[in-house]
């Protein structure tokens, strides 16, 4: 740390409760907003950076040492799909780490974290102490958080993180294809802020998939199957997806499978309704049981929202809850072939244990 406290700039983590947390900065110098959310991943911090979920957070790794294996290579492969990272951009407002390495090691390393986020204008700090700053938010709850550096002004606006719709921030301009082939069942994909490998997690599977911008009504298509990917912010500011859910409900039965954002916005579309958790779910060792049995999954997450299970209409029913709080972390109709979850069984990063799901879903189409 001696190195990097002698060349960097001093910076600070400024909370709304008036908790000011030191550090040194390793990023881009700038100033910035954030909702402030931790994570406590060992590993997957590109992955992370890249999940279009954490669009307007400042991400605070719990794990002390940040950086040592570098970067992968950002390239899009033939399919038009990020092959390392989860999409195109780093998402997050901004990084809180306790150690940065500066010295990185690993046969895919392309470049260095600190290289990465000062070529994408991301800023970050080392030199916090993340744990006292993670025991501030499990007992207060993930607040706003703004992010300063000694001689760099404070440019920065207030924001109200519930209110943005950063899902719009986040999703695709039009729809885009994946896997096209005319004898292949056909899959609708809003896109909500959709990790990469949930596309890939599909298109292996021999589906043609068409994802379509979150506000776009599919509900015209002639698809096979419906999926409703994960994505940032509030649901509530998705009423548009909603009502196009609803209304694809109302006039067919064809399969509907939701992640994480879909779970929720499924269960709204249904009649149910969604709450703000604490301080969310963001790690990769959530620990879930399948409803009905002593079926139990390790899973990797990302939410602040969760679905309010008692206010599920009587024909859907919770499929998975959480082990550790009781949250509901996925619901299905008891008749009809429709169903979501709140964790990521695509992982990236984390544990695969559930990615039997999407075989699931296939089998349905």
């Amino acid at each position: 740390m001696t190195r990097l406290r002698d060349n960097k700039k001093q910076a600070k983590l400024v909370l709304d409760d008036g908790s000011v947390f030191n550090g040194y900065s390793f990023g881009h110098e700038c100033s910035t907003l954030g909702e402030v959310v931790f994570n406590t991943a060992m590993t997957g911090y590109p992955e992370s950076m890249t999940d279009p979920s954490y669009k307007g957070q400042i991400l605070v790794m719990t794990y002390p040492l940040i950086g040592n294996y570098g970067v992968p290579t950002c390239n899009v492969g033939t399919d038009g799909i990020s092959v390392r990272m989860e999409s195109e951009n780093i998402h997050i407002k901004a990084l809180v780490v306790a150690d940065y390495s500066d010295v990185h090691s690993h046969w895919e390393s392309e470049e260095s974290l600190s290289a990465w986020l000062k070529r994408n204008q991301i800023p970050a700090i080392t030199g916090v102490d993340t744990r006292e700053l993670t025991k501030l938010l499990r007992e207060n709850g993930s607040m706003m958080g703004r992010i300063m550096l000694e001689d760099t002004p404070d440019e920065t606006d207030e924001m109200d993180y519930g209110s943005v719709n950063f899902v719009k921030q986040v999703s695709c301009d039009s729809p885009i294809v994946y896997g096209e082939h005319i004898n292949k069942k056909k899959v609708v994909l809003v896109d909500c802020g959709v990790k990469a490998n949930i596309i890939r997690c599909l298109t292996k599977r021999n589906v043609e998939v068409v994802r379509v911008p979150w506000d776009y009504d599919f509900t015209m298509m002639d698809y096979d199957g419906l999926f409703i990917s994960n994505g940032p912010g509030n649901p509530d500011t998705c009423f548009v997806t909603v009502e196009h859910i609803r209304k694809a409900m109302q006039t067919s039965d064809k399969p509907i499978f939701g992640i994480c954002l879909g779970n929720q916005l499924l269960a709204k579309a249904a009649g149910a309704k969604v709450y703000k958790l604490k301080y969310g779910h963001r790690s990769h060792n959530q620990p879930v049981r399948l409803t009905g049995t002593n079926r139990c999954f390790i899973t990797s997450q990302n939410h602040g929202y969760a679905v309010d299970q008692k206010t599920l209409p009587d024909d859907w029913e919770p499929m998975f809850c959480n082990m550790n709080d009781g949250s509901n972390e996925g619901i299905r109709h008891k008749t009809k072939p429709w169903f979501s979850v709140q964790f990521h069984p695509e992982a990236a990063s984390g544990p695969t244990d559930t990615e039997f799901l999407f075989d699931e879903f296939i089998k349905l189409l």
